[in-house]
């Protein structure tokens, strides 16, 4: 089975969560005997930074703007039996109406943004990967979150069928590692720099850093500004390649998680940190959102948090107790959460959709 993919990112991860996500979720639908190719726009922000130079499952199509690469596009798109537009990717209009002409076989959207598309919707904003015609016209949207945004997609977009894919994590990248010295910390954090998130960050790591002078903190990422307010125990490590992100996640005793705000007023909306940090073998500190509870079991696998107070008692937390946490953390995401389960649910939703939409399947997976 064929399948192209029309996305944001899948050679850096600088500054963005789709990257890493697609490595672990082509790298096991190759597995299962899907042929994958990834369309990307070559731009210089990612460019830059880029950490990837071959895609296990797949291959990757760079390209310098949608004149260039439109022809061979449609090619691929009508050889293809799954095509995927994905939200922020640079060309999502022109891709997705590209498929509407020339794909033979299942049209799909998935929006790993879902709460930002919302958002932006009910502000009276049109997010620009998609078109005037919204989602009517593809046979299936994937959505990143689930809960009450299902029926939004359908209401605001005309999506007619949407399923949640959530995201996970490859245990073979994630995996506990040694831990490194300049990574090492009483609670630690690993985030791109987000405005709609420095509230949670104040409050739950910087406060808790001001109140417990003598503990460490360690904040990993890109894009914070000069301004931000360091204090003398926080440590910054600047933007970390997915290779770098089990010894930070295995260095400290703690991780926290701080959900972007239309994320967690959303819900059911797991970021893919919290599964790579449990992967890793981490104890995570995590805000509060709708849903998360079905994700890990609050207090037994993840500590939650709505207060500095919450945080500088988890810090204050024996070894053992954090040790028991970051195990049942562990077991649960190789259990549910894991690229490989993901990739066997997207290749079930997608068998399913292709044999409604009256498409035959041409082997067995």
């Amino acid at each position: 089975m064929r399948m192209v993919i029309f996305g944001l990112t899948v050679t850096s991860s600088w500054g963005n969560g789709h990257a890493t996500l697609w490595r672990g979720l082509i790298r096991a639908l190759g597995g299962l005997g899907w042929s994958v190719t990834f369309f990307e726009r070559n731009t210089p922000y990612y460019a830059g930074a880029r950490d990837l130079d071959h895609l296990d499952g797949g291959n990757v199509v760079l390209y310098p703007d949608w004149e260039d690469i439109r022809h061979v596009a449609e090619q691929a798109i009508g050889q293809t039996d799954v095509v995927i537009v994905t939200s922020y990717c640079p060309d999502a209009v022109e891709a997705s109406r590209l498929a509407q002409q020339a794909s033979r076989g299942l049209r799909v959207f998935y929006d790993l943004d879902t709460p930002v598309t919302l958002a932006r919707i009910e502000q009276g904003q049109r997010p620009a990967y998609y078109g005037p015609e919204g989602l009517r016209d593809f046979d299936l949207v994937l959505s990143y979150t689930g809960g009450t945004a299902i029926d939004a997609l359908k209401t605001l977009l005309g999506a007619r069928r949407v399923l949640p894919l959530y995201g996970h994590v490859d245990p073979e990248r994630h995996r506990p590692a040694q831990p490194r010295a300049e990574f090492a910390g009483d609670l630690s954090y690993l985030g791109t720099y987000a405005a709609d998130r420095q509230a949670g960050v104040e409050k739950l790591l910087v406060r808790t850093a001001a109140r417990l002078p003598d503990h460490r903190f360690v904040i990993g990422g890109a894009q914070y500004p000069h301004e931000f307010p360091w204090g003398e125990n926080i440590f910054f490590v600047r933007h970390l390649p997915p290779a770098d992100h089990p010894a930070f996640f295995s260095s400290s005793r703690l991780t926290l998680n701080v959900t972007r705000e239309a994320m967690a007023k959303r819900g059911w909306c797991p970021s893919g940190r919290l599964f790579e940090a449990a992967a890793c073998g981490a104890a995570i500190v995590s805000d509060t959102w709708p849903g998360l509870s079905s994700f890990f079991q609050p207090g037994s696998e993840i500590l939650l948090a709505d207060t500095t107070d919450d945080v500088v008692a988890a810090v204050c937390l024996s070894d053992s107790e954090i040790d028991a946490i970051r195990r049942r953390a562990r077991e649960r995401v190789l259990d549910e959460h894991t690229s490989a389960q993901r990739a066997r649910e997207l290749d079930r939703l997608l068998s399913d959709s292709l044999q409604t939409a009256g498409e035959p399947l041409k082997e067995a997976i």
